[in-house]
Order: C-alpha cells, then structure tokens, then sequence
C-alpha cells in the first residue's frame, strides 16, 4: 500500500537520540535543548549590546526556562484536556508531576506528554515579568530581547514533533505527503510540524535582519509584538490543515488553537503600532 505512493515520504525515524543504561534521551528533548541554548547565547549577546551586566542576564534563562515548561504544561492541561485533569486530586497531580497513576494501583514515570505553546507563551511572559522586577529591568526591553531569539526555539520544537510523529497534518488526498508509519498509517499526510518549523526559521531571519539595522528599537514592543503576530498569525492558517487535537474540537469552526491564538496576534499588532507612535 505504501508503495503505491511514490511520491511520499516514508516517515519512520528512530524517536531516540541515543540509549544509555537503559535511559533514552529523544530527538525531541535535544531539540529542545538546542533551540533554548541558541536562544540563550543570542539574548546574551543582545544583552552585551545593551550594556548589561553579566550578572544581571544569568538569572533570565531559569525565569524562562520554568515559566515556559509551567506554562506550557499546564496550558496543555487546562485548554485542551481539563475534563480529565480537573475531575480527581490524583489527576491534578499528573498536571503537576510528569507521572501518571494506574487503575490497579501506584503510577509510573511518564514524562510531560502534553506541552501548549499558547501556555508556554504565557508562561515565559510572566517568567521575564517576575524577572524584570526583581532585576529592575525595563519590561518591553527584555521581552524584546528574548522575542528576537524566540522563533529559533519555536522551529526547534516543532522539529521535535515531527520526529515524534506528533501533531501531524490532515491527508493530502493525493500521492504526496508524510505517511507517518509509527502512527499506524500508509496513507500520506501534510507535514504541518514541518510547515510550521520552515516558517519560524524564516520569521527567526526576518527579525534578526531588523534587529541588525534597527538595534534602537529594542525596548518599544516592535520585537515582542512583530514575533508573537508573525508566529500566531501563521499558526492560526496552519490549523486548516492539521488533525484536531481533542476530541471537543470535532465540529469547530475554529480550533482551540485558532481561537487561542487570535488574542496573540491582535496583542501583537498593537504593539507594532504602539512602538511607531513612540
């Protein structure tokens, strides 16, 4: 059946990065770590431009790192599955620990299977807030600091979808596509992780080229408002052809990522605006 369509990627990539003693480290997790220590490096730099201590920008990766893990998990949680997660303690736990308990009793080491980036948008954003007034840092200036560095990370993950097989795309209807086998399927799909990383990338050169010749704009909003419009604007389009994620979006006009993502982008605009009239 597969073979019948020639035009189509076969897509059946080993999840693991490499075993040792019996623990796997994923694909997914290293694309993590490569699009947060990019960013990490990028925003120092920005920082040195700016003049700032060293001392000062240490502390921002853990403020980031927490708000966009909390955040991310716990939007997964509450926007797509809260059912499930709010019915029980034991279910409130899950949301919390990366475990899950089972029926016969105890629980198992599971990993965060379900991670929002709508929720970890929110969560970094309030992560560099807490951070900014501790630090006594100017708000906007440090948001449009990490925003510049921002959609290098985003593509990094969705990379981590695709090789997890996850969040996949719609079929195609036609010989072309991704037949993701690990999931079960021959038939092709559209890559919509990979869509999404492509133009994330392409956002990511957009906004340092900017950077590079508007450098006085850091700390109007332009930066945080330019790469939450552009990513949520492209994410909203993207949602047309992916498969819904929870079974309540079935019948939707628009998907919770659509809808979530609508706040996102008028924010975004607005500061654009905001920044050219200051």
């Amino acid at each position: 059946m597969i073979m019948e369509n020639f035009l189509a990627v076969v897509w059946d990539p080993d999840v693991d990065f490499f075993r040792l003693f019996g623990i796997s480290i994923r694909y997914y997790s290293l694309m993590w770590v490569i699009g947060l220590f990019v960013a990490y490096k990028l925003v120092m730099r920005y920082y040195r431009h700016r003049g700032y201590n060293p001392e000062v920008f240490d502390p921002l990766f853990l403020y980031c790192f927490l708000g966009i893990l909390i955040g991310a998990r716990l939007g997964h949680c509450l926007f797509y599955e809260p059912d499930y997660y709010l019915s029980s303690g034991k279910h409130v736990i899950e949301m919390l620990l990366p475990i899950r308990f089972l029926p016969e009793g105890g629980w198992k080491l599971v990993g965060y299977s379900g991670l929002a980036s709508h929720g970890g948008t929110i969560g970094i954003i309030l992560g560099m807030l807490l951070y900014c007034h501790k630090y006594k840092i100017k708000v906007l200036e440090c948001i449009d600091m990490v925003c510049i560095a921002t959609p290098f990370t985003a593509a990094c993950i969705r990379i981590g979808n695709l090789v997890n097989s996850e969040i996949v795309g719609k079929p195609t209807g036609t010989d072309w596509g991704f037949i993701f086998v690990q999931n079960g399927e021959n038939f092709p799909r559209h890559p919509a992780q990979l869509y999404e990383a492509i133009a994330y990338l392409i956002i990511f050169i957009i906004i340092g080229l900017i950077y590079r010749n508007n450098r006085e704009r850091v700390g109007s909003g332009f930066y945080f408002g330019f790469c939450i419009a552009t990513i949520f604007t492209f994410r909203f389009f993207i949602e047309f052809f992916k498969e819904v994620q929870v079974e309540f979006e079935h019948g939707m006009a628009l998907d919770m990522g659509q809808l979530l993502s609508i706040p996102f982008i008028i924010a975004g605009v607005w500061l654009m605006v905001r920044s050219r009239k200051k």
